[in-house]
């Protein structure tokens, strides 16, 4: 049985879908179309019962979910890979700058602009939701771009925490949203990296290789 990837093109699950493709591992891939609502479907729900994506079936049909979980899953998994700096020093700055991406720069930056009904139900208000999350996003990458002076990658060489970085950066370059130095040479590092050409091939998104 091969494992099931559950993902939706562009979105968080393009970092895991780098790390996938990293591995070198063979895997199915199956689309849910968030604005559908597919992930609040029954048979979804059997897999994911927190309806988010993504979400990775492995070969005994158990399911990881979240971003952070799935990422240190493979890193552990397929050790040879390196995705995982090798001291403990290097796997706590990893763990921590990828949670900040994930938990601070997505769902409390990019969520305000990307799903601002779900911070305020009022009309007059959303204006304002998506202006903290800019401002959310600026400080975050600000913080982000000071970790990365003088590094080319998170830690020592690419790992997880450079695949959840770079999904952030990508939504900020579609929308317009200009990165600091370190942070967009770090995106266009990431871009020259053949895994991360291919998933965006994959997904729709070859313009942005160009």
């Amino acid at each position: 049985m091969s494992k099931k990837f559950y993902m939706t093109p562009g979105s968080c699950s393009t970092g895991i879908h780098i790390l996938l493709e990293e591995c070198g591992l063979v895997f199915e891939a199956y689309i849910v179309d968030l604005l559908a609502g597919d992930q609040y479907k029954k048979d979804y729900l059997a897999i994911n019962p927190k309806g988010s994506i993504p979400a990775l079936v492995l070969d005994d049909g158990s399911a990881i979910t979240e971003f952070s979980a799935i990422a240190w899953w493979l890193a552990r998994s397929y050790p040879k890979r390196k995705l995982l700096p090798d001291s403990i020093e290097g796997e706590v700055r990893v763990l921590g700058l990828m949670n900040y991406a994930v938990h601070t720069l997505h769902t409390q930056g990019f969520a305000r602009i990307f799903t601002t009904e779900r911070f305020s139900s009022s009309a007059a208000e959303q204006e304002s939701v998506k202006a903290q999350g800019r401002q959310i996003i600026d400080k975050g990458f600000a913080i982000v771009d000071r970790e990365l002076a003088g590094r080319e990658y998170v830690a020592d060489r690419f790992g997880i925490a450079d695949a959840a970085l770079f999904y952030v950066e990508f939504w900020a370059v579609r929308i317009g949203i200009p990165l600091p130095e370190n942070c967009a040479a770090h995106y266009r590092r990431m871009l020259t990296r053949p895994a991360v050409r291919q998933v965006l091939a994959e997904e729709g998104y070859a313009s942005a290789l160009r």
